[in-house]
């Protein structure tokens, strides 16, 4: 994407990063860095953004550097907000927020090396593609002449037809999920957030919409991808935040955090016709660490669902009991990140 030589090498680090102590009375905040030797590009340091009495983020910090990061949550996590934020659109409560080392908020020269697409559609819906992305690299400062000649070219790179006359109104929700990535990215921006930007494409347009996400990592952008979906992050990168109501629940590698997940309790119904012997079975070969009996069901908590998965078949026939359901009760990404955000406490 970038006609700009690509930036010098960070200098070798001296040492592990560390955080200075903080002022007398301030607590010491765990910082998640994500930060793979490169430097610093996005920071947020006790981040707490309210509403009146509704907290939207809560003291929230991490560090990151180039590369893909995938801020996975919930809807009404607070993962809009924050990119708000990030983007210098609403100022912070409480805490800093700095950006290629500058705020956001104040300093006009770093946003302009920022690009954004909104969850909402923020198009111009009667425009065509290229009157929309020329509009937005017309406000970044380019010459009408510039202006036309990224935009055509960054239309091009996303797939789409800078030729094409009809509005953006028409377009599918993948087309139009595509005009704004190119509107976002016609400033060659270092740093650029997207929010939810794989909602409503088919498997072959995001596969190819993570592809050009990934051209972009090469080139050392950060780009900071929010989304709901677990199976999507997985496609995304190795680098994850989870948010969840409003505060920072795990951060790390992808797969450490797939760990944690997997690891922990799992409540399930047994739907049977003799619940108390599968339920005295179930523990008593460690299966369960805990069981709650009806006349109709067991509900079983295990850490190992796995292996109870492959074992409750088997018992079943062991006992001569007929089983008409199995099923989790607490396996909804909801029960998942409110078990990150206990851990983390």
């Amino acid at each position: 994407m970038s006609d700009l030589p690509p930036p010098p090498p960070p200098p070798p680090p001296t040492g592990p990063p560390s955080q200075p102590p903080p002022p007398t009375g301030e607590p010491v905040r765990q910082i998640a860095r994500l930060v793979d030797g490169g430097e610093v590009m996005v920071e947020a340091i006790g981040v707490t953004k309210s509403f009146g009495d509704v907290v939207a983020v809560s003291d929230v910090t991490f560090q990151i550097g180039s590369g893909i990061t995938a801020i996975l949550g919930p809807n009404g996590a607070g993962k809009s907000t924050l990119f708000r934020m990030l983007c210098g659109l609403t100022p912070p409560s409480r805490g800093t927020v700095n950006v290629l080392g500058e705020n956001p908020r104040t300093d006009r020269e770093v946003r302009g090396r920022i690009g954004l697409a909104p969850q909402q559609d923020a198009l111009f819906d009667r425009l065509s593609v290229l009157d929309v992305v020329t509009f937005a690299a017309l406000t970044h400062g380019l010459t009408p002449t510039e202006a036309d000649t990224r935009s055509r070219r960054t239309i091009a790179w996303v797939d789409l037809d800078p030729d094409d006359p009809k509005p953006v109104g028409s377009f599918s929700k993948g087309m139009r999920q595509r005009a704004k990535l190119a509107a976002a990215v016609v400033n060659d921006p270092a740093v650029l957030v997207l929010d939810e930007p794989l909602t409503g494409l088919d498997p072959v347009q995001r596969q190819r919409m993570i592809a050009l996400f990934n051209e972009l990592a090469a080139q050392g952008t950060c780009l900071l991808v929010s989304s709901h979906v677990l199976d999507e992050v997985a496609r995304l990168g190795s680098n994850v935040l989870v948010i969840a109501q409003g505060r920072l629940a795990a951060a790390g590698d992808y797969h450490t955090l797939r760990d944690q997940m997997d690891d922990r309790p799992h409540r399930v119904r047994i739907g049977t016709d003799q619940p108390k012997e599968i339920a005295a079975a179930l523990i008593e070969r460690s299966l369960a660490e805990g069981v709650a009996v009806t006349a109709t069901a067991v509900e079983a908590n295990t850490t190992d669902v796995d292996s109870f998965g492959r074992a409750i078949a088997p018992l079943a026939v062991e006992l001569g009991a007929r089983l008409h359901e199995v099923a989790p009760l607490d396996d909804d990404l909801e029960s998942v990140f409110r078990y990150l955000l206990e851990r983390r406490r």
